[in-house]
């Protein structure tokens, strides 16, 4: 089954106001030509930026916004309100506060609508049905906070096809004190990933390392894809062994996808945030795309 973007987009919509219930894991252009290096030296030039200049909410030609319970059984309400722009940083803030969910049904099974209140908030911001790529280099500099229950992520989904078999590139991950880079594809058991996975636990670095801003970036192409955290490379996985294991013999690596920001909590691998004080940020600097022309 192939779903175009836009109406996986509309499908995450539909789930957040409790029009459809699935049970299932679902484990800008706003560029200044003063700020940035358009050529990169290694035949990158920049094809797109978003580098949050000006106040306020995401450029909605660049961001959509992903609303209530969406994956991975989270503990954040996902809401616009929740991501802003302030002294050319993009911020996205996970609070600690407690409201009715709206979706609840008593005796539910799926866990979006079995629980009656909503404990914490927080923001996804996607370019789903605004911009895709296919091949190029990908960098995000940011800040992450690593206290107890949260997870941010920088990530890319196929614009084509179920979650797993559309691809999956993680290029920053954060969980429960280690720093991941990840690739996944699709099995022949639905919603079941094989993880091309790197992990690097938190203690590796220097001691004041989740205070300072990091910069994150992917080099994808024809032949692999390889994620770097300051020029460290993390993982690299060849594009051979990308080919999904679910009988269709597609490659999700040389097809288009979307970009994604977010800022978690708890959830299937996020851990217990009840210690933590909130609110908490995931601080952006930019986002950049290049490609090779």
């Amino acid at each position: 089954m192939s779903l175009p973007c836009k109406i996986l987009s509309l499908l995450t919509v539909l789930l957040s106001v409790g029009v459809l219930a699935f049970a299932g894991p679902v484990l800008a252009l706003s560029i200044n030509n003063q700020q940035m290096q358009k050529d990169t030296g290694d035949k990158y030039q920049l094809v797109w930026a978003d580098e949050f200049d000006e106040n306020g909410a995401p450029n909605p030609a660049n961001w959509v916004f992903e609303h209530g319970l969406v994956r991975n059984h989270e503990l954040q309400w996902y809401q616009p309100q929740n991501a802003y722009i302030k002294k050319g940083k993009l911020i996205l803030e996970a609070r600690r506060e407690q409201f009715s969910n709206p979706n609840y049904i008593a005796q539910s099974d799926s866990w979006t609508t079995n629980r009656p209140t909503i404990e914490y908030t927080s923001a996804c911001i996607n370019t789903c049905g605004l911009h895709s790529w296919t091949y190029g280099r990908m960098e995000m500099r940011g800040k992450i906070d690593t206290d107890s229950g949260l997870w941010p992520t920088f990530w890319t989904l196929g614009v084509e096809g179920e979650w797993p078999s559309g691809g999956e590139i993680d290029m920053m991950e954060y969980y429960r004190g280690t720093l991941l880079a990840n690739v996944a594809i699709g099995t022949d058991t639905l919603y079941t990933p094989l993880w091309f996975s790197n992990k690097k636990p938190l203690k590796n670095f220097k001691s004041n390392w989740s205070k300072k801003f990091h910069v994150w970036r992917m080099d994808w192409d024809e032949e692999a894809i390889s994620l770097y955290v300051d020029d460290e490379l993390l993982n690299r996985v060849a594009l051979k062994d990308l080919v999904n294991r679910d009988g269709t013999n597609i490659n999700p690596f040389t097809k288009p996808h979307y970009m994604l920001l977010n800022l978690a909590v708890g959830g299937d691998n996020g851990g217990d945030p009840s210690a933590t004080k909130f609110p908490r940020r995931f601080e952006v600097d930019y986002v950049r795309v290049y490609q090779k022309q």
